[in-house]
C-alpha cells in the first residue's frame, strides 16, 4: 500500500478529511497591550477594524475593534478544540459559562443543539510583547449528536501527556498529546459526546517537534483511518525517501507505519487522524448539518431564540488583566489554575 497519499501546499485555513471539517493556525505577533488590553491606537490606523485578517505588522485584529478576537458568534452541529501554545484567549459564552486559557491549555467545546461563544485574544503584557498562537481544530459531529446539549470542557496544559522520544542517535521528539494515545500514554478524556469520545474512532490530534536529524515513527492503525499531517514549520524532511518542504499538508495511509527523518532545522507538525463518520456535510457560515434543510432550520432557530441569548454587557467580554488561567462553567463549578 501507497504510504503517501498525497501532498499539496498548506492554505488557510488548512482543509481536513472527515471527521475533521477545517483547522485554522493563528500565529500573531502582538505588540505591547494597552490598559484595554489592546493594541496601541497608532498601530491600527490603515486597518479594517472589525474585520481586520491583514497580518500588517504581523498580526491581526480579526472581529475585534478594541482587542482582537472573534465577539460573540454562534455554533450549531460539530465541535472546536482550541489548543493555545502561546498568548491567552477569554472565552464566554450564551450558557454563562467564561474562562481564561492559554501557554499550552486546550478548550473543547461541543456546540450541540446551538450555542454562541466570544473568542478574544486580550494583549495582558504592558510591557513586553504578546506572541499569540493557537490552533483551532473543527471536528463534526454525527447526525444522532448534532443536537446533544453544549458543553465545553478544559484540557489544562499541566494534565496533556507530553512525551519525549529519542531515535537510535539520541535525537529527539516531542509529542503533545491533544488527543488520543501514544505509545502507552493517553490523552485527558475530550468532552463527553464527542466522536472522539470512543476508542474505536481512533481520533488522535498530536502536536509534534522535532529536533534536528531526528527520526520518528507514526504507527498504523487501521486501513480506514484517514490521517493527515500539516507540516506547517520548519525546513525540510523525508518521509520514504520523498522529500518534503515546509508549509504542506501529507495525506498518510493510515495502515502503514510512517517514518520521518528531520533534516537541518527544528520541524514542528500537527497530526490529524480518525475514521470518518461517512456522512454527508453541509456547511454554511457557522453551522454544520447534514443537509440544507437543517441548516435554514439552524439559522431561523438562532434569529428565534439567540441559542439562549447573550447574558454578558458586551459582545466581546474581557476578563480583567490581573486574573490568569481559569474556568467558570454553567454549573457555577470553578476552576482556578493560578
Amino acid at each position: 500500500m501507497k504510504k503517501i497519499i498525497k501532498i499539496q501546499q498548506l492554505t488557510m485555513p488548512w482543509q481536513t478529511i472527515d471527521p475533521f471539517l477545517f483547522t485554522m493556525h493563528h500565529n500573531d505577533a502582538f505588540p505591547k497591550g494597552t490598559e484595554a488590553m489592546g493594541p496601541a491606537s497608532d498601530s491600527l490606523v490603515g486597518r479594517t477594524i472589525g474585520n481586520d485578517f491583514s497580518y500588517s505588522n504581523g498580526w491581526s485584529m480579526y472581529h475585534g475593534e478594541t482587542v482582537p478576537g472573534f465577539p460573540a458568534h454562534p455554533h450549531r452541529g460539530f465541535e472546536t478544540i482550541t489548543y493555545v501554545t502561546k498568548g491567552y484567549v477569554d472565552h464566554s459564552d450564551s450558557h454563562g459559562a467564561q474562562g481564561r486559557y492559554g501557554q499550552g491549555d486546550v478548550q473543547w467545546m461541543t456546540a450541540g443543539k446551538g450555542l454562541q461563544h466570544a473568542e478574544m485574544f486580550p494583549l495582558v503584557n504592558k510591557d513586553d510583547v504578546n506572541p499569540m498562537e493557537l490552533f483551532q481544530i473543527w471536528l463534526n459531529l454525527p447526525a444522532k449528536d448534532k443536537f446533544v446539549e453544549p458543553n465545553y470542557k478544559m484540557l489544562w496544559a499541566e494534565d496533556i501527556p507530553v512525551i519525549v522520544h529519542q531515535d537510535e542517535a539520541g535525537n529527539k521528539t516531542k509529542i503533545t498529546i491533544v488527543a488520543g494515545s501514544y505509545n502507552k500514554s493517553v490523552g485527558v478524556a475530550p468532552a463527553p459526546d464527542s466522536w472522539a469520545n470512543k476508542e474505536e474512532n481512533h481520533v488522535n490530534i498530536w502536536h509534534i517537534q522535532m529536533e534536528p536529524e531526528a527520526c520518528f515513527e507514526i504507527p498504523k492503525v487501521s486501513s480506514t483511518l484517514n490521517r493527515t499531517l500539516y507540516y506547517y514549520e520548519g525546513e525540510s524532511v523525508t518521509i520514504e525517501d520523498e522529500l518534503i518542504k515546509d508549509k504542506h499538508m501529507i495525506i498518510l495511509s493510515g495502515n502503514e507505519n510512517i517514518v520521518i527523518h528531520n533534516k537541518t532545522h527544528k520541524s514542528s507538525f500537527i497530526l490529524l487522524e480518525g475514521e470518518p463518520i461517512g456522512e454527508s456535510v453541509v456547511k454554511y457560515g457557522p453551522f454544520v448539518m447534514n443537509t440544507m434543510q437543517e441548516i435554514e432550520d439552524a439559522y431561523k432557530d438562532f434569529q428565534d431564540t439567540e441559542f439562549g441569548g447573550w447574558p454578558w454587557d458586551s459582545y466581546d467580554p474581557i476578563i480583567p488583566r490581573e486574573k490568569r488561567r481559569f474556568a467558570l462553567h454553567e454549573d457555577g463549578r470553578l476552576e482556578d489554575k493560578e
